[in-house]
């Protein structure tokens, strides 16, 4: 378990990598960050879709920079407190997806699976793309997965 540093509490980017200190708890942070990123998702679910995509996009290219320099800063790669990317994460899981709770709780679920399990490529993504991106990647391409399953979800509902 990597604690959470003191740095997270005062210095901004630290604030955000670490999903406005929802990755500060010691156990889980991945799960609370996902949890975090649930209220968000409800305010920018009703923008419209291009707009959803830039604000996702935007999100992911600033969370390279967040996450890279909060690493570095850390000396850790991919602190487990780092959950910016659980946001984005999420996001993409719940892109074009009407907001209801049911559908918020279902893309927790679904996301956290293909986040946690890691099947092909993202274990390998995981594994072998370093920096910012690295932190990144995984969780975007775990949020791709989740978005297929949930699309399917709400064809098959």
């Amino acid at each position: 378990m990597n604690r959470a540093p003191a740095s997270v509490w005062h210095r901004p980017t630290h604030f955000l990598a670490f999903g406005l200190g929802s990755g500060a708890v010691p156990w889980a942070p991945g799960t609370f960050g996902t949890l975090a990123a649930i209220p968000f998702y409800w305010l920018i679910s009703e923008l419209p879709l291009n707009w959803y995509l830039a604000l996702v996009t935007v999100s992911f290219i600033a969370g390279i920079w967040l996450c890279d320099k909060t690493s570095r800063d850390l000396g850790v790669h991919d602190h487990s407190g780092i959950v910016w990317d659980e946001f984005v994460g999420y996001w993409i899981t719940m892109a074009a997806v009407p907001f209801s709770w049911e559908a918020a709780l279902w893309g927790f679920v679904v996301f956290r699976i293909f986040d946690v399990f890691k099947p092909w490529p993202i274990r390998w993504a995981d594994r072998r793309v370093a920096g910012g991106f690295g932190v990144m990647i995984d969780d975007v391409l775990a949020g791709i997965y989740a978005w297929s399953t949930m699309h399917l979800w709400l064809w098959l509902h």
